[in-house]
């Protein structure tokens, strides 16, 4: 029976994926692959849909490979959406230019997904498209990158270490899930690609390599294939019942980072390197010291970037082991799938955090302390008790093993967190917040009018880049509404104006150096259009933008300062090459 036209439209459809990557295969010899939910949409050839158009250009060999037909994904008569890959095996789709394209489309679309679920509403690109590119076959070379000029990702591929195949980027969960983060955050900070500091030329990388891999591990598909495989060397099959079973002795939190984490990274680092790196293996390898980020090696921002991946990791790794101890009823082996599914749940929940923690951050001049603080007010504010997880405490814990406090000291009762705004010293007569939630010029009227409470510099251009209205769903179901504006302010000089605003100047920098002080704030709005807080790095802060300069003099960045955006695919080709290297070259 056809369905009624009153029939609401599906708002998910399922697509083959490769859950990790070709070379990672089951007890069986069978490439792990997963189911990846995406948002419904009408696609055209390509696939092409609302978000990313897949375009299938060979730079190398200029040659354009035919899309794949939008008739593959047609919905049919009873509402359903056909998988075009569910049934074919292994070496057909492998070969298959067409399933590339398609497994590329789903786990960028599952990317985005993740963000827009997190933030409570759509994510815009960083360039003037609605609709990014992606390039599964872009040319014969071991690198995948973000090109903003181009508005696209694209993929390359390289002949496998024996030389009897092809490794193609495209086909890597963690890769592709990696690069569509970088664009991602394009959209959301587009500042943090602006040349600051240490940790903020680190975060772009660690933290998609944060998302990457907590992407990975929530797929239950992927997290049981590590703990059944002879890297793990923890599954056993149990006759009597039928179900895989573990020792219990396998699961504490130096277990699983022994097994699972740096099982992954083997299987992460084998054909790709020069496309990975050693980001998973030497985070989940770093032993805690607290003054790791003083160390010439960890000024390097790959490097440093590990440091934030390595804390982040080892919180979730200790939430694992926690979640697991209270399954921990019956005899001395336990059920593999409860133990992944506990392992997914506590990546996804993390995953979330991370995410969200976007939103509480300041929009340029980004630090670790300030990316710590902002994931504790992310989660603070959508579950006040850190009972379940713990994570908030386990955050702190293992981020102060690398020396690295909250930016902000918080309450008693919640350390860590920004400081919540005190709304009795700003003025709200003259503003209308219903106009503020969606128009960047009513959102200037009420910065303008509280510009001296809100510690804005009168002589700095101000501008209100985004707006940003959300709906975010707790765990438990409750609606949280909030209005997320980001502010920023800039100020043009030259190096011998920099005494007027207290900024020491660095030794042997002409005076006619041109230079631009970069500062703002995030200001979160209640439903109510109470301002709940406002995370700031003010242009006038001469601490923070004496020490932004000196950093950028020590870099050279002052030598060619043309192009302010690092490019992508220099910064990902050093990522295999940077062993040496202790400042980054801007």
């Amino acid at each position: 029976m056809p369905p009624s036209s009153h029939t609401s439209a599906a708002r998910t459809r399922h697509l083959t994926i490769i859950a990790q990557d070709p070379s990672v295969v089951d007890r069986h010899g069978r490439i792990i692959r997963a189911q990846a939910a995406v948002p419904a949409e009408d696609l055209a050839d390509g696939p092409w849909g609302h978000r990313f158009q897949v375009i299938d250009f060979d730079a190398s060999t200029n040659a354009l490979l035919r899309p794949l037909a939008a008739r593959a994904y047609a919905q049919a008569g009873d509402g359903s959406f056909p998988d075009p890959f569910a049934d074919v095996d292994d070496a057909a789709m492998l070969a298959s230019p067409e399933f590339h394209a398609q497994n590329v489309y789903a786990i960028a679309m599952r990317t985005l997904s993740r963000f827009e679920q997190a933030l409570g509403r759509r994510v815009s690109w960083g360039v003037q498209s609605h609709q990014i590119k992606l390039v599964p076959h872009a040319f014969a070379d071991a690198n995948a990158f973000y090109a903003p000029k181009d508005q696209a990702i694209v993929f390359g591929y390289c002949p496998t270490a024996i030389g009897d195949g092809t490794v193609f980027a495209c086909l890597s969960h963690d890769v592709v899930a990696h690069e569509t983060t970088h664009a991602l955050v394009d959209g959301l900070r587009h500042s943090f690609l602006l040349p600051s500091s240490p940790d903020q030329a680190a975060f772009h990388e660690g933290f998609a390599d944060i998302v990457a891999i907590l992407s990975v591990f929530s797929l239950r598909e992927v997290v049981e294939g590590i703990l059944d495989s002879p890297r793990a060397g923890m599954g056993r099959l149990n006759g009597r019942v039928g179900q895989r079973l573990i020792d219990r002795k396998q699961i504490s939190a130096a277990a699983l980072k022994r097994s699972a984490l740096l099982g992954l990274a083997d299987q992460m680092g084998a054909e790709l390197s020069g496309v990975r790196g050693s980001a998973l293996r030497q985070s989940a390898s770093l032993k805690p010291r607290k003054g790791i980020l003083d160390e010439d090696e960890f000024l390097e921002p790959h490097r440093r970037g590990e440091v934030l991946v390595a804390a982040v990791l080892n919180a979730f790794v200790d939430v694992w082991a926690k979640r697991i101890d209270s399954l921990r009823q019956y005899g001395s082996r336990m059920n593999v799938l409860r133990v992944a599914e506990e392992g997914c749940a506590a990546a996804d929940y993390l995953l979330t955090m991370a995410i969200r923690a976007l939103d509480y951050a300041p929009p340029v001049h980004l630090g670790f302390s300030d990316f710590l603080s902002a994931m504790l007010t992310a989660d603070y504010e959508i579950r006040p008790d850190d009972g379940i997880y713990e994570f908030r405490r386990l955050l702190h814990y293992h981020f102060a093993s690398f020396g690295i406090a909250p930016a902000s000291i918080g309450l008693n009762a919640a350390p860590g967190l920004w400081t919540p705004v005190d709304n009795s010293a700003l003025s709200f007569e003259r503003s209308h917040f219903e106009s503020m939630q969606r128009d960047p010029d009513e959102m200037f009227a009420f910065v303008w009018e509280n510009r001296d409470v809100l510690h804005f510099f009168d002589g700095a251009y101000t501008k209100v880049r985004s707006v940003r209205p959300c709906l975010r769903v707790a765990p438990d179901g409750f609606p949280l509404r909030e209005t997320v504006a980001e502010v920023s302010q800039r100020i043009d000089l030259s190096a011998g104006e920099l005494g007027e605003f207290g900024i020491r100047k660095p030794l042997d920098m002409a005076d006619a150096t041109p230079i631009t002080l970069n500062g703002g704030s995030t200001l979160v709005f209640d439903e109510y259009g109470r301002l709940k807080y406002e995370i700031h790095n003010l242009v006038s802060d001469a601490v923070r933008q004496g020490a932004r300069i000196q950093y950028l003099w020590d870099s050279a960045f002052f030598e060619d300062s043309s192009d302010l955006r690092r490019p992508f695919a220099a910064l990902h080709r050093r990522r295999s090459t940077s062993a040496a290297i202790t400042r980054e070259g801007w």
